[in-house]
């Protein structure tokens, strides 16, 4: 009889301890989340990401048809309005720059438009060659806008740079090349998203490594950490090697368009956070929202800490100047200062938000901090 009562108790107690386990996860007052995943894809698609898109690619057109005409009729007037151009096309690209995902990330959308320095020897032998295919990785360096960045102002004035293409055709046709390549990959992306891409990626609300939320907030933060903190603040100020490389700045050629692109990258970013919706008044959900959902079932009080960390990043940022290169070679500890801001937000971001919305990591961190 006392083996019969021992089960009896044995048994009870796991029964009461399963018990307990489906309460904790029944009620929102336990802490289980129950955040319409789904609601909040929709929001970033429909909202933020693909309207961006739409807006970037008129942008690539124009820059496209722009090119096309100065090639035509090579003239100060026509070039003025190609680097006007080439600038509004570049800044509008820091908004989608982030969205590295879906054909985006299976064509390296990124690395074909904005993969600086700029490889200037590689794009020279390409040109002198007279044959080139910028469909290959090992072009990366070779294209984009830091390729435009290059024939448009590496030789100086406006002048100087008109003189230059009009006597070197082969140069002006590269030129022209790079620009149909910016629009032709952005239409792609664009068209993969107003087709089937949007609902597969709005329909995957698996909490799982695999759903559209995990994998996405992965490919966000790894943006935030990898190409706005250290690709345009960290390495130009030498912050993992302790010597300052002021050619590797965003933008190196065309002077005072760094820090508006570093600053562009950044607002994108944090209306991101907030859900901000491009076309419309107002947020939809996006993590802001997510983080505060978790922070009624808990006592996290993170979404405070990561809007202070926002501000101090903009007030620091305020003091950098708008050429982002003479701003490493005549004070590169305001560089430095803006790295630190902006690494104080990757651990909110990587550690402390992931964690709390059970987000595992699947990416590794090379640049060793």
């Amino acid at each position: 009889m006392k083996t019969i009562s021992k089960f009896l108790l044995i048994a009870t107690l796991i029964l009461a301890a399963c018990q307990g386990d489906d309460d904790a996860g029944d009620g929102d007052s336990t802490g289980k989340d129950n955040f319409d995943r789904g609601e909040m894809l929709a929001n970033w698609a429909d909202n933020i990401i693909v309207p961006s898109f739409e807006n970037f690619q008129e942008q690539t057109e124009k820059l496209e048809e722009i090119a096309n005409a100065f090639a035509e009729t090579p003239g100060n007037t026509e070039l003025m309005l190609l680097r006007t151009q080439y600038k509004v096309a570049y800044q509008v690209f820091q908004t989608v720059e982030m969205f590295q995902i879906g054909k985006a990330e299976e064509i390296n959308y990124r690395s074909f438009l904005n993969t600086y320095p700029l490889n200037e020897e590689g794009l020279e032998s390409k040109i002198a060659s007279g044959s080139y295919n910028l469909e290959l990785p090992s072009s990366f360096a070779q294209q984009g806008f830091p390729a435009l960045d290059y024939l448009l102002y590496s030789k100086g004035s406006a002048e100087e740079t008109l003189e230059f293409l009009t006597a070197n055709p082969e140069h002006l046709n590269y030129l022209v090349s790079v620009a149909e390549r910016i629009n032709t990959l952005t239409a792609e992306v664009t068209n993969s998203w107003q087709g089937g891409y949007r609902d597969t990626f709005v329909s995957n609300t698996s909490s799982s490594s695999t759903g559209s939320v995990d994998r996405f907030t992965n490919d966000y933060v790894m943006y935030y950490e990898k190409i706005l903190r250290s690709g345009k603040i960290g390495y130009p100020a030498g912050a993992f090697t302790g010597s300052p490389a002021p050619g590797n700045v965003e933008a190196l050629y065309a002077g005072n368009l760094s820090k508006t692109l570093y600053l562009q990258a950044f607002s994108s970013f944090e209306d991101f956070y907030y859900g901000v919706k491009l076309n419309e008044e107002g947020n939809g959900p996006s993590y802001f929202q997510y983080l505060e959902y978790m922070e009624e079932r808990s006592d996290l009080d993170l979404t405070t800490s990561i809007a202070n960390q926002f501000s101090a990043i903009r007030d620091q940022s305020s003091e950098l100047d708008e050429n982002l290169k003479n701003q490493v070679e005549t004070d590169n500890t305001k560089m430095l200062s803006a790295f630190d801001e902006l690494q104080k937000q990757v651990v909110l971001l990587k550690v402390d938000m992931m964690q709390a919305l059970s987000i595992s990591v699947d990416y590794v961190d090379s640049d060793g901090d």
